[in-house]
Protein backbone atom coordinates (compact mmCIF):
# COMPACT_ATOMS: atom_id res chain seq x y z
CA UNK A 1 0.00 0.00 0.00
CA UNK A 2 1.50 3.39 -1.21
CA UNK A 3 1.09 5.99 1.85
CA UNK A 4 0.78 9.56 1.16
CA UNK A 5 2.27 12.65 2.94
CA UNK A 6 -1.39 12.32 5.41
CA UNK A 7 -1.29 9.24 5.72
CA UNK A 8 2.44 9.69 6.94
CA UNK A 9 1.43 12.37 9.51
CA UNK A 10 -1.47 10.86 11.02
CA UNK A 11 0.19 7.46 11.26
CA UNK A 12 2.55 10.10 13.23
CA UNK A 13 -0.03 11.84 15.35
CA UNK A 14 -1.51 7.76 15.98
CA UNK A 15 1.92 6.44 17.23
CA UNK A 16 2.12 9.70 19.60
CA UNK A 17 -1.39 9.58 21.13
CA UNK A 18 -3.88 6.87 19.59
CA UNK A 19 -6.39 7.94 22.46
CA UNK A 20 -7.59 10.95 20.79
CA UNK A 21 -10.85 11.56 19.24
CA UNK A 22 -10.75 11.26 15.34
CA UNK A 23 -12.20 15.07 15.77
CA UNK A 24 -8.76 16.62 17.32
CA UNK A 25 -7.12 14.24 14.19
CA UNK A 26 -9.33 16.09 11.49
CA UNK A 27 -8.66 19.27 12.77
CA UNK A 28 -4.46 18.96 13.16
CA UNK A 29 -4.79 17.68 9.18
CA UNK A 30 -7.41 20.33 8.00
CA UNK A 31 -9.33 17.13 7.03
CA UNK A 32 -12.94 16.13 7.70
CA UNK A 33 -13.73 13.83 10.47
CA UNK A 34 -15.42 11.15 7.89
CA UNK A 35 -11.92 11.87 5.65
CA UNK A 36 -9.70 10.94 8.71
CA UNK A 37 -12.04 7.66 10.21
CA UNK A 38 -11.95 6.72 6.10
CA UNK A 39 -8.04 6.57 6.69
CA UNK A 40 -7.72 4.82 9.79
CA UNK A 41 -9.63 2.22 8.75
CA UNK A 42 -8.03 1.51 5.56
CA UNK A 43 -4.53 1.69 7.35
CA UNK A 44 -6.62 -0.55 9.73
CA UNK A 45 -7.90 -3.01 7.16
CA UNK A 46 -4.71 -3.15 5.14
CA UNK A 47 -2.45 -3.98 7.82
CA UNK A 48 -0.14 -1.10 8.43
CA UNK A 49 -1.53 -0.50 11.68
CA UNK A 50 -1.69 -3.88 13.67
CA UNK A 51 -2.87 -2.86 16.98
CA UNK A 52 -3.47 -0.02 19.61
CA UNK A 53 -1.49 -0.43 23.09
CA UNK A 54 -0.71 0.57 26.30
CA UNK A 55 2.44 1.87 27.00
CA UNK A 56 3.41 0.32 30.38
CA UNK A 57 6.20 2.09 33.13
CA UNK A 58 8.08 -0.64 33.85
CA UNK A 59 9.41 0.71 37.29
CA UNK A 60 5.54 0.58 38.05
CA UNK A 61 5.09 -3.11 37.51
CA UNK A 62 8.49 -4.53 38.96
CA UNK A 63 9.69 -5.60 35.85
CA UNK A 64 12.76 -3.04 35.32
CA UNK A 65 15.46 -5.69 34.99
CA UNK A 66 16.01 -5.66 31.08
CA UNK A 67 18.32 -8.08 29.41
CA UNK A 68 19.73 -8.56 26.09
CA UNK A 69 20.44 -12.25 25.53
CA UNK A 70 22.20 -13.52 22.45
CA UNK A 71 21.39 -17.23 21.82
CA UNK A 72 23.49 -19.83 19.26
CA UNK A 73 22.02 -22.94 18.16
CA UNK A 74 23.80 -26.14 18.46
CA UNK A 75 22.93 -26.55 14.72
CA UNK A 76 21.37 -23.98 12.22
CA UNK A 77 18.78 -26.48 10.69
CA UNK A 78 15.28 -25.77 9.70
CA UNK A 79 14.34 -28.16 12.38
CA UNK A 80 15.93 -26.79 15.18
CA UNK A 81 14.83 -23.34 14.29
CA UNK A 82 11.22 -24.30 14.09
CA UNK A 83 11.39 -25.19 17.66
CA UNK A 84 13.44 -23.19 19.04
CA UNK A 85 10.81 -19.89 17.55
CA UNK A 86 7.78 -22.09 18.47
CA UNK A 87 9.25 -22.60 22.35
CA UNK A 88 10.69 -18.95 22.47
CA UNK A 89 7.39 -17.18 21.69
CA UNK A 90 5.56 -19.05 24.84
CA UNK A 91 7.98 -17.03 27.53
CA UNK A 92 6.24 -14.25 28.60
CA UNK A 93 9.52 -12.84 29.82
CA UNK A 94 10.87 -12.68 26.23
CA UNK A 95 9.30 -9.29 24.70
CA UNK A 96 10.95 -8.83 21.57
CA UNK A 97 12.85 -11.99 19.56
CA UNK A 98 14.95 -11.53 16.34
CA UNK A 99 17.05 -13.82 14.24
CA UNK A 100 20.09 -12.72 13.45
CA UNK A 101 23.11 -13.40 11.20
CA UNK A 102 26.44 -13.32 12.22
CA UNK A 103 28.21 -14.83 15.35
CA UNK A 104 25.00 -15.52 17.04
CA UNK A 105 21.83 -17.00 15.59
CA UNK A 106 19.21 -15.19 18.03
CA UNK A 107 18.53 -11.80 20.47
CA UNK A 108 16.05 -11.51 23.25
CA UNK A 109 14.67 -8.49 25.30
CA UNK A 110 13.82 -9.89 28.03
CA UNK A 111 12.23 -8.26 30.81
CA UNK A 112 12.05 -9.41 34.71
CA UNK A 113 12.18 -7.96 38.10
CA UNK A 114 15.61 -8.21 39.07
CA UNK A 115 18.71 -10.38 38.68
CA UNK A 116 17.81 -13.43 40.51
CA UNK A 117 14.40 -13.43 38.64
CA UNK A 118 16.40 -13.56 35.03
CA UNK A 119 18.70 -16.22 36.78
CA UNK A 120 15.56 -18.42 37.83
CA UNK A 121 13.78 -18.01 34.07
CA UNK A 122 17.28 -18.93 32.67
CA UNK A 123 17.04 -22.03 34.58
CA UNK A 124 14.08 -23.01 34.51
CA UNK A 125 12.78 -21.94 31.12
CA UNK A 126 15.24 -20.48 28.34
CA UNK A 127 17.98 -23.48 28.79
CA UNK A 128 14.83 -25.74 29.07
CA UNK A 129 14.86 -25.17 25.27
CA UNK A 130 16.55 -27.84 22.63
CA UNK A 131 19.12 -26.74 20.74
CA UNK A 132 20.77 -23.98 22.85
CA UNK A 133 24.61 -24.07 22.30
CA UNK A 134 25.63 -20.84 24.16
CA UNK A 135 23.99 -17.65 25.34
CA UNK A 136 25.27 -14.54 26.39
CA UNK A 137 23.43 -11.88 28.22
CA UNK A 138 23.97 -8.44 29.12
CA UNK A 139 22.02 -6.47 31.44
CA UNK A 140 20.67 -2.70 30.64
CA UNK A 141 22.30 -0.07 33.05
CA UNK A 142 20.05 2.76 31.60
CA UNK A 143 17.71 3.12 29.12
CA UNK A 144 18.21 6.54 27.23
CA UNK A 145 15.93 6.38 24.45
CA UNK A 146 12.90 3.64 23.84
CA UNK A 147 10.42 3.98 21.35
CA UNK A 148 7.85 2.17 19.82
CA UNK A 149 7.13 4.51 16.66
CA UNK A 150 8.41 4.04 13.54
CA UNK A 151 9.86 6.30 11.75
CA UNK A 152 7.89 7.71 8.51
Amino acid sequence: MKLDSTDKQLIRLLQDDCKKTTKEYALHLQLSTTAVYERIKRLEKTGTIKAYVALVEKVKVAKNFTVFCHIKLVQHTKDNIRQFEREVVQLTEVVECYHLSGDYDYLLKIVVKDMEDYRNFMVSKLTAINHIGSTQSSFTIKEVKHSTAIPL
